[in-house]
């Protein structure tokens, strides 16, 4: 079985207040996108994790796939030794969702494979023990996302009259990096559900990620291919999530040229 768990980008992201228990209550908008890692789910003798692609530090027991694994398989006694193959090709430390989606779709493959009576719901409530932002992956649907991004609602974000141009600096934003220069904003500012409604034009001013605020100033790499979004004629262009990657949105029409950044840069262009 091989399915290709897909990443996300944040429409706007308000960091609205810090909870008692460390974490941050939040307003985003999730929208999935079609820049896919690859995994593969078989019944095996033993449990097997390989991976290859892109390599992520840290012992294969902290991967998210493992740990979705044996989540589940804590939960579901039922779920068997399986043989599991992850080809890395979204980027960690972007702000995409791209650990947090390999772990959802874990959860997705391995009901299917033992034929687990489970809910989407009664999976999105294991998955946020491994990522606030899992639940999002097990329904993969645009949504409106409060509390740690866990609280979802669905809601109608179309992209596809538009192309987008996803790119990723060398850097990397960790979210505790992100979270640390933060101050929470609990002021009333326009209901990003709200926003997207107005004219893409406006979005600039309406449909704001709080984590460029703190991000910028120590990787100015990331702002300037923000600005290189604009240049180039993006009707919009923000960060995703809390860094490292930005995205533009065109005009389908539009003559997008990106010849002088390196390749590396460049993550994903819509046709």
């Amino acid at each position: 079985m091989i399915t290709h768990p897909h990443c996300k980008i944040n429409l706007g992201l308000h960091v609205v207040a810090r909870r008692p228990d460390g974490y941050h209550d939040l307003q985003t908008l999730f929208v999935p996108v079609p820049l896919c890692d690859e995994l593969e789910i078989v019944a095996s003798q033993q449990f097997a994790f390989q991976q290859q692609g892109i390599i992520v530090d840290g012992p294969p027991d902290d991967n998210l796939c493992v740990r979705a694994y044996r989540l589940l398989q804590r939960h579901c006694p039922q779920v068997g030794p399986v043989a599991m193959r992850l080809d890395k090709r979204i980027p960690f430390g972007a702000g995409l969702g791209g650990g947090s989606s390999d772990a959802a779709f874990v959860l997705l493959m391995l009901r299917q494979l033992f034929h687990l009576d489970l809910t989407d719901g009664q999976l999105a409530h294991l998955a946020v023990q491994l990522g606030a932002d899992c639940p999002f992956f097990v329904g993969h649907t645009p949504a409106y996302a409060t509390g740690i991004g866990d609280i979802l609602e669905p809601v109608e974000a179309d992209l596809s009259p538009y192309r987008l141009v996803l790119l990723k600096p060398a850097d990397a934003v960790s979210t505790r990096e992100a979270y640390g220069g933060i101050q929470p904003n609990a002021s009333q500012r326009p209901d990003l559900r709200q926003a997207i409604r107005q004219p893409i034009q406006q979005w600039r001013h309406l449909v704001v990620n709080d984590f460029e605020a703190t991000v910028f100033p120590h990787h100015p790499r990331i702002a300037f291919l923000k600005e290189y979004l604009y240049r180039q004629g993006a009707l919009y262009a923000s960060m995703s999530g809390s860094g490292a990657a930005v995205y533009g949105l065109f005009d389908p029409h539009a003559d997008i040229d990106l010849s002088s950044l390196p390749q590396s840069e460049v993550l994903y262009i819509s046709r």
